[in-house]
């Protein structure tokens, strides 16, 4: 399946996409070739103040240089904030000519809420430091979701420096059906940093039910908390299981999932921000788009499957 979608995504980059980066790209170099005959003009000027040696002309050019530069750096910017809201939109109008997606919209400077991502009791962190972008919200199937890039940090004890506490995407969904009880999912490769977390929600009321999962290689791969209330087999389904290991095994990164009532939230570490342009080198490159497309629909197809599965 999920070949078959990849390769219908390769396609449709090759016919949308990749002649939106071809654009881009010209953009790319004509903004290069502005930065090196600017470089020329700057060494020029400098070249000059220093032959003359004249403090009345190095005032006078201070002025509409740093100008100059101020205009550089604005080009510059301009580029980056232009490429990846062109690239993403074009990504989601791909995913939401799918089956079961609707209504997706996208603001590259809103993110979720501290509050909502405290919410999700899957990392207890005063969060000193909470920054977010790329916000993209929709329909799965009859579930409202929002979803986020977010870099969370904090203080740490020993050396007071700021450590990253969860760096990556952030989903938040509502079931449309009532459910009751909570259950935590952390990656058990994890444990000895989510001591803080597993505590508090086991004060909760949360306690370990690893043996209500029948899965072998899931109970290896992943820690499952639970209240009491909880039907653990009824929300973290056999097909639910399957898609989350085999997208760990495919990518590589960390997955921690939540459920409270009727909410769900996920988070899928990225320690590198996804689809940010290159100034010095072409952004001609499938890898870099098909990564995004990959951790926008992977984290979806989670809700997917619940959706489809409950």
């Amino acid at each position: 399946m999920y070949l078959k979608e990849l390769e219908t995504f390769r396609i449709y980059y090759s016919q949308t996409i990749h002649p939106e980066l071809m654009r881009m790209e010209r953009q790319r170099l004509r903004l290069l070739g502005l930065l090196a005959f600017s470089a020329f003009l700057l060494v020029g000027a400098f070249v000059i103040e220093l032959y003359l040696n004249l403090l009345v002309l190095t005032l006078a050019l201070s002025i509409p240089i740093t100008f100059y530069i101020a205009y550089l750096v604005y080009r510059v910017q301009q580029f980056r904030r232009t490429f990846k809201p062109n690239v993403v939109n074009l990504i989601l109008h791909f995913i939401d000519e799918q089956p079961n997606y609707g209504q997706l919209a996208y603001d590259p400077r809103k993110f979720l809420t501290k509050d909502r991502f405290k919410q999700s009791k899957i990392f207890s962190t005063p969060a000193h430091y909470y920054a977010g972008e790329d916000y993209i919200n929709g329909r799965v199937g009859e579930m409202p979701f929002e979803m986020c890039e977010l870099s969370v940090r904090e203080i740490a004890r020993t050396d007071n420096k700021l450590e990253v506490i969860f760096e990556g995407v952030f989903l938040y969904a509502v079931f449309n059906e009532e459910a009751e009880g909570s259950m935590v999912i952390w990656p058990r490769k994890m444990r000895k940093y989510l001591s803080r977390s597993i505590k508090a929600f086991t004060w909760e009321g949360g306690e370990n039910v690893d043996h209500e999962i029948l899965n072998e290689r899931f109970r290896e791969r992943f820690l499952v908390y639970a209240t009491e209330e909880t039907h653990v087999v009824g929300i973290l389904s056999e097909p639910m299981q399957d898609s989350i290991l085999d997208y760990v095994d495919r990518t590589g990164k960390d997955i921690y999932l939540a459920f409270h009532d009727r909410e769900i939230y996920a988070a899928v570490t990225e320690q590198k921000d996804l689809l940010e342009p290159f100034i010095f080198q072409s952004n001609l490159n499938f890898e870099l788009v098909k990564e995004f497309y990959e951790d926008i629909s992977l984290i979806l197809r989670v809700v997917q499957d619940f959706d489809q599965t409950h």
